[in-house]
């Protein structure tokens, strides 16, 4: 997972509300077992619509999403987090999240960024024209503007994406403590290794 530190640049201002995770990635697309490819059937539907802000050039590769409440909501399928990833999006930001959705984004590296309404819809209006910096190490949503926005976030999923560790890579970083853990066991309670070795 890439470690999150900054993230700058433009901002799709989407702001609507209860964009659930068919919307952000339809079904017709959850046959694949892979993330790649996903971002081409990201927000579909959208992109149906003539003169939307992912289709925008003033927008295209733009690392932040700018939602309305509720977002994420609808089932708890991960290609949602798969598809915004593919896109390229790096963070959204939101007055509120699905808590699986938030959890699943998370997971891949995604920032989620719980503001106010009225910051999202000043964020919304700049976005139009200028790039947004989110900051996660000071916890912050900064503008062109001198617009500064403070966040929310959990301490462990924080440390998680500054240092980009997923639960996998969590782990990986444990090698020494597991190794030291199995060799004590094989010590003081060698009958489960003969156990498991029987089985």
């Amino acid at each position: 997972m890439r470690a999150i530190g900054t993230i700058e640049g433009k901002a799709y201002p989407l702001g609507r509300a209860n964009i659930d995770t068919d919307i952000i990635i339809p079904a017709h697309w959850l046959k694949t077992i892979t993330r790649e490819g996903l971002g081409k059937g990201a927000f579909e539907t959208i992109r149906a619509e003539p003169g939307n802000v992912f289709d925008d050039e003033r927008f295209a590769g733009a690392p932040i999403l700018i939602a309305g409440e509720n977002y994420g909501c609808g089932s708890s399928r991960e290609h949602a987090a798969w598809a915004m990833a593919d896109l390229g999006i790096r963070a959204v930001i939101a007055p509120s999240f699905s808590d699986i959705h938030s959890g699943n984004a998370f997971k891949n590296g995604i920032l989620t960024v719980v503001l106010p309404q009225e910051q999202v819809d000043r964020l919304l209006e700049v976005a139009q024209e200028l790039p947004i910096t989110i900051d996660l190490e000071s916890q912050t949503v900064t503008t062109p503007y001198q617009d500064r926005f403070h966040f929310e976030i959990d301490p462990f999923r924080k440390d998680c994406l500054l240092k980009g560790l997923d639960e996998i890579g969590i782990t990986m970083g444990l090698d020494e403590a597991i190794a030291a853990h199995e060799a004590k066991a094989h010590i003081d309670t060698p009958w489960v290794e003969g156990a498991a070795k029987a089985a």
